[in-house]
């Protein structure tokens, strides 16, 4: 007997999944190029022949082409056809997707004359080094300072040209606190003087400099906080500015004091209870809008010192953890359980810890110690300090058995794990295809076990997250892929 699909409640979702399905056949793909409802995402399939590729450009829709040209599997002449594509965002895009492009495609692409496409050149990694480097005389220092805070290991004649460029924002870009890559770059020592004295590059030179007395001084009184910032962590700091950055009106900079191994523990205390007291505003919304612009900045300032505070890692506590398993700060903490050395009696106690990060951070570090209790209940505890789309039972994964009765467990955060289980029994996987919560329904519409009756039934669930994941199941029937690009118009 044949399978009604009830109407999709979000056809355009369901039609975005469905052009993402590994299962979907040529002749759908095809029908998909004329489909205007979302963003082209058909073209960034992998499995795209050449007289599609072909297609796809003579249509010439823009998002459709966007998609292609961030395709990496995209063969290199149909990229080189594209270089030559009217639309600016086609060819940024372009960049984006070429992880593996010839030469020829970014020689092409240096000269172009739309900002986005040698913003994106300056952000690649893939680019050869000596084409890279040209864009250091690119004519707007836009280019230049992205070079400068993506290009960490740039060589150093290059980087000396950016740190001494003319534009404040080039040299700002050339010498930060912060970078979008790793390691971080060490300016030439000979430039040090100039880029201290430099406002635009001062506290990105505070950590590089040798800290004479004077010089100290000099930084503990500047006027920018980023600069006190700096110096409040670094490794020479007299024990008496130190002391007065403990008492700056800033708690991003007594935080560095805070976080230093040399700080006495009343003054790291004191700086820790003031960080906690700064509370904000029970309803964010309402009372943000009455504060004065000054009063805002300090909440704002307080809040992320906070939120600092929680993250703070600190590897001379790892190097050295037993002293500070028992430490009073969940920081402190956390930091001891990133240690690979630590007796069994102490992980026991860290992985019962009361702070979710700590108890967390320990679970990482000793997995060999972890059974399966022990991973449940670190993951059913988990409290991450943003929205994220990890938990720890992505890294300490649950046996069968217990995914088959976190099904029925009461927290859907929970039961959104069942599925993990491939072989789960049909009349789970059904269960749970009914169940509740949308997020558990999501989980479970890929699953290879789904039947065909429960998965169609899905395809119209009010939720579109839950849709859109049934459409891009493999196992859904050609018969109905083709009635749902029906029920498209295509």
């Amino acid at each position: 007997m044949s399978i009604v699909i009830p109407p999709p409640v979000h056809l355009d979702e369901v039609v975005e999944g469905l052009a993402g399905n590994p299962a979907l056949p040529p002749e759908l793909v095809r029908r998909l190029f004329a489909y205007r409802g979302g963003f082209g995402s058909v073209a960034k399939r992998p499995d795209l022949t050449d007289d599609m590729i072909a297609e796809i450009i003579a249509v010439d829709d823009h998002w459709l082409t966007h998609s292609l040209a961030l395709n990496h599997s995209l063969p290199h002449s149909f990229r080189m056809t594209l270089t030559e594509h009217p639309d600016p965002a086609i060819r940024a895009a372009l960049v984006v997707g070429a992880h593996d492009a010839p030469r020829q495609l970014f020689e092409r692409l240096l000269g172009d004359a739309d900002l986005r496409v040698r913003e994106h050149l300056a952000e690649s990694d893939h680019v050869p080094t000596d084409l890279r480097a040209r864009l250091a005389a690119d004519p707007d220092p836009k280019i230049r300072a992205t070079l400068g805070q993506w290009w960490t290991q740039a060589p150093e004649a290059v980087r000396r040209l950016l740190l001494t460029d003319p534009e404040d924002m080039v040299r700002a870009g050339a010498c930060a606190t912060y970078y979008r890559r790793l390691p971080h770059p060490v300016p030439p020592a000979d430039l040090l003087p100039v880029l201290l004295a430099d406002p635009v590059t001062r506290a990105g030179a505070v950590r590089h400099c040798t800290l004479d007395a004077d010089t100290a001084r000099r930084l503990a009184d500047d006027p920018d906080e980023e600069v006190r910032r700096e110096l409040a962590e670094h490794p020479d700091l007299p024990p008496p500015l130190r002391d007065v950055l403990a008492e700056d009106p800033s708690p991003l900079v007594a935080l560095r004091v805070f976080a230093r191994q040399d700080t006495p523990e009343s003054t790291r205390a004191a700086i820790h209870a003031r960080i906690l007291s700064d509370v904000s505003p029970p309803d964010r919304a309402t009372d943000f809008q009455v504060l004065d612009d000054d009063a805002f900045e300090r909440q704002l300032m307080s809040d992320m010192a906070r939120l600092e505070l929680r993250r703070l890692r600190l590897p001379w506590v790892t190097s050295s953890p037993l002293p500070y398993v028992d430490s009073p700060y969940a920081c402190f903490r956390a930091s001891a359980a990133r240690s690979d050395r630590l007796p069994a009696p102490v992980v026991a106690r860290l992985l019962d810890d009361e702070e979710s990060s700590v108890r967390t951070t320990m679970a990482l570090h000793a997995r060999d110690r972890i059974d399966a209790a022990t991973a449940e209940r670190i993951d059913r505890s988990y409290r991450p300090e943003k929205r994220a789309r990890w938990r720890p039972a992505d890294d300490l994964p649950l046996p069968a058995d217990v995914l088959r009765r976190l099904a029925t467990d009461p927290d859907p955060r929970m039961r959104q794990l069942a599925p993990r289980d491939l072989g789960l029994p049909v009349e789970i996987v059904r269960g749970l295809a009914a169940d509740p919560d949308d997020t558990v329904r999501q989980a479970i519409a890929t699953h290879p076990r789904l039947p065909t009756r429960d998965l169609t039934r899905l395809l119209a669930d009010p939720s579109e997250s839950v849709a859109f994941a049934a459409a891009g199941n493999p196992d859904l029937p050609p018969a109905h892929m083709h009635r749902l690009l029906a029920l498209a118009g295509l």
